[in-house]
């Protein structure tokens, strides 16, 4: 059994930045990633809103860099899937599906989900017109029209974004009311960009390289339309905010959380000595990958303090 100084679950940006700042500290330093490296981020085709970003820059492309600063300072990378967790003791134990690890320190950058529509089309048509993020995404639809699925606080919030950007915003909802609260409720109906499409869910989404068109139903007619883009823009967007849902279920009852997210202090510090968190899996109020680059930093530094006192 391999002992480190700090390992690190999650490869999406925050796990990276973590691992970045450790290795750079010479702890030795195991990140675990499930699948891929990159969290939600590596379906984002373009990145306008990361300060100092290459033109052009993509997902895939800024990540593919975080990688390469960790191998360079020494970051040992796995692809494995976490099992369980033990956090009471000094040591952090981390069993996987392929071995068992112990660490001084344990950082946790999981991060977290977007909850899908379910519905064809959805995962082939991500980063080519669906999009979970409109602060990231939506200037890319300027002057299109486009679609907002979900009725609760984060859905109407981001219509009323989009608002800035699109021609028409439509909110989809699968209810005869919006689950937000009233006071944003207000601001989208009094807003003359925003429509509303009641009692409806989408079955489909089609098209080619981008979306040109989804078929929708409604809930209690039970009639289906097909709705397709202008042909003047040849395609239109569709935002995604039916919820997300923290990767945390391994420390349920192990650390402090709020609706699935974990709870640190200001110094990504958890109710556990020796267990920080970063990213997208803590409690905060904006998650962005500037925001979890930031935690990742600071959830390493920490634990260096925490290891050498």
């Amino acid at each position: 059994m391999k002992k480190y100084d700090v390992i690190i679950i999650g490869g999406g940006p925050a796990g990276l930045s973590a691992g970045l700042y450790a290795g750079r500290a010479n702890l030795s330093t195991l990140l675990i990633e499930k699948e891929r490296a990159g969290g939600q981020i590596v379906i984002t085709g373009e990145i306008e809103n990361y300060p100092g970003a290459v033109e052009g820059e993509s997902g895939p492309s800024l990540i593919e860099r975080m990688v390469r600063q960790n191998q360079k300072f020494g970051v040992e990378h796995i692809y494995d899937t976490v099992t369980d967790v033990v956090l009471d003791g000094e040591e952090k134990v981390v069993k996987t599906a392929g071995g068992e690890y112990r660490a001084k320190a344990l950082i946790v950058a999981s991060g977290a989900r977007s909850l899908s529509v379910g519905c064809a089309g959805e995962e082939e048509f991500a980063g080519r017109g669906i999009s979970f993020c409109a602060t990231c995404d939506g200037p890319f639809f300027e002057g299109l029209e486009v679609f907002v699925i979900g009725g609760g606080d984060a859905a109407v919030e981001e219509a009323l974004h989009l608002t800035k950007f699109a021609k028409k915003v439509t909110i989809i909802h699968r209810r005869d009311q919006l689950r937000a609260a009233k006071s944003i409720q207000k601001k989208a109906f009094e807003n003359e960009k925003i429509n509303f499409m009641w009692d409806t869910v989408v079955e489909e989404i089609k098209g080619g390289d981008l979306v040109e068109s989804m078929v929708v139903r409604n809930l209690k007619t039970g009639e289906t339309a097909e709705i397709t883009a202008d042909p003047a823009d040849g395609t239109f967007g569709i935002f995604v905010f039916v919820g997300f849902r923290p990767n945390s279920e391994l420390f349920e009852g192990k650390l402090a959380m709020e609706k699935g997210y974990i709870i640190t202090d200001e110094d990504m510090k958890t109710s556990v000595p020796g267990v920080f968190a970063a990213g997208d899996v803590r409690k905060k109020s904006l998650r962005q990958v500037v925001t979890s680059v930031s935690d990742g930093a600071i959830a390493a530094v920490q634990a260096e303090k925490y290891i050498y006192g």
